[in-house]
């Protein structure tokens, strides 16, 4: 038997249901690892006690017709799980233990998945490099000098150094995308109401979605699969049939119609990118499908239009973090005092300036010239991706404009950090499924992924494509171990 935390989810799935491994053999391997993880920053709360315990009911009373019996799996905390503190990377909900358990992570305990913990992340999802988390940056397996991305950095370096199988995050922007290509590893953003929202930290409402994080296709089909539900607690689920997503996946994709924008190759993208991106194409071609030059006319106005909804979102849900209820409280002369010091005490520098940029655009003579604005514009670009699918069947582009660049690099220069998300924000704003796999390296060994777009609830087609092109691409992930006690 193989080292069991090198082995894939549907690995330690056969093996389990064959009895050649434990419950409590997998849980032990993983919680092992993750103990001597520290320098990665990738925890922020354990559960490992709780874990072996649950473990070792499960040897005792196995249930094989769970789809992840005995699987233990950390989760990013921005999830709510019942009686185990969920902070969203922030101070102010540094000692918050939540009374419920949000949907996917329901989903995922009621097919027979083990909590290990959660996972460090940026602050309320705010960031693309994991530095903005009130517990410190998460450093990235590949290199200790690396940021793993953001927002879900800590659910992709924990994936990457195999403190877990899979994992779940968040994508409201690219966060699942941008962190996966950083660390070699695979990331899907679901369609816009296929994953519930009940019980994810909130932070644009209408962006936000939960998806899968794997070291391969076919572990993320997997849970999709557990994860993809229609919630009645959640309004903006969507109740449609879903596939049995990893059963029906096949790397048969001849025959379809792959688009190429030509507005994703923007002014000063490495020629790395740009090469890796015909190599993709070439991979689609080997894989016996076509190629179409298509065109995303509105794609420069994306990232403007995401920085001013999202925060306007974001401004309107972190309203209720106010140290009356719940959270962090500062101490003040009076309610409205206790009001200011709290949250200027409880949220850090990037959530204020994203609060304070929201506010700003939501306000009396500005809503209409902004906000309004940008929700009109949001609209042209979704009728572009509309457009685009009466000719193809998906959509390929690179994942990021850049490797992982060094912790520190752009701390200071919030709008370079921004422009990260330049390949990855449009689909957020159309509400669209993406997937990131990893594809190369750059020439320092650094690995590169490539983003694959599809059609709304098309999850299927995109993972079919994502998997043949994983065959051809057979990519290696470069772990050093660096960060082994």
């Amino acid at each position: 038997m193989s080292d069991i935390t090198k082995q894939s989810l549907t690995e330690l799935v056969e093996n389990i249901e064959n009895k050649k491994l434990s419950s409590t053999d997998v849980t032990k391997a993983f919680i092992d690892r993750s103990e001597k993880s520290e320098k990665l920053n990738a925890y922020i709360t354990n559960d490992f006690t709780s874990a072996l315990d649950k473990a070792k009911k499960f040897d005792q009373k196995p249930n094989f017709d769970l789809k992840l019996p005995g699987i233990p799996m950390a989760v990013k905390d921005l999830f709510c799980t019942k009686n185990i503190k969920t902070t969203a990377g922030s101070k102010i909900l540094n000692n918050f233990i939540p009374t419920y358990e949000s949907t996917v992570t329901e989903n995922i305990w009621n097919e027979g998945a083990i909590l290990l913990g959660k996972l460090n992340c940026d602050e309320f999802a705010m960031g693309s490099s994991n530095e903005t988390s009130f517990f410190g940056n998460v450093q990235s397996p590949i290199d200790k000098n690396l940021v793993p991305g953001g927002s879900s950095g800590g659910s992709a370096s924990a994936v990457a150094g195999q403190l877990t199988p899979v994992t779940i995050g968040t994508d409201t922007g690219g966060s699942i995308r941008q962190p996966a290509s950083f660390t070699g590893i695979v990331g899907l953003k679901p369609t816009y109401g296929s994953c519930s929202r009940y019980g994810i930290v909130a932070f644009a409402s209408s962006l936000d979605q939960a998806g899968p994080m794997a070291q391969n296709v076919k572990d993320c089909a997997l849970l999709h699969e557990v994860i993809s539900s229609y919630d009645p607690k959640d309004s903006t689920s969507i109740d449609f049939k879903r596939n049995h997503y990893s059963k029906e996946l096949t790397n048969n994709i001849k025959g379809k119609k792959i688009g190429i924008p030509k507005e994703y190759r923007v002014d000063g993208m490495p020629k790395e990118i740009e090469d890796l991106w015909q190599k993709g194409i070439q991979y689609i071609k080997d894989c016996g499908a076509e190629t179409i030059d298509i065109s995303l006319p509105n794609t420069s106005y994306a990232l403007p239009t995401y920085y001013i909804v999202a925060p306007a979102e974001a401004s309107s849900n972190l309203a209720r973090y106010d140290g009356v209820k719940y959270g962090f409280r500062a101490k003040g002369e009076n309610l409205i005092d206790m009001y200011e010091r709290t949250r200027s005490e409880g949220f850090g520098a990037e959530v204020q300036r994203r609060i304070m940029i929201g506010t700003y655009v939501l306000s009396s003579g500005y809503y209409d010239a902004y906000y309004l604005k940008a929700q009109k514009v949001r609209k042209l670009i979704k009728n572009d991706f509309d457009e685009a699918y009466k000719k193809v069947d998906a959509i390929l582009t690179p994942s990021t404009p850049s490797s992982a660049f060094k912790i520190g690099e752009k701390t200071n220069d919030p709008v370079s950090m921004y422009l990260n998300d330049i390949f990855t924000v449009p689909v957020n704003l159309a509400g669209l499924p993406g997937i990131s796999i990893p594809a190369g390296h750059d020439s320092k060994g650094y690995p590169l992924g490539l983003q694959i777009i599809g059609k709304a609830f098309d999850e299927q087609n995109i993972l079919n494509i994502a998997y043949a092109m994983e065959e051809k691409i057979n990519f290696k992930n470069k772990i050093t171990d660096w960060w082994i006690k």
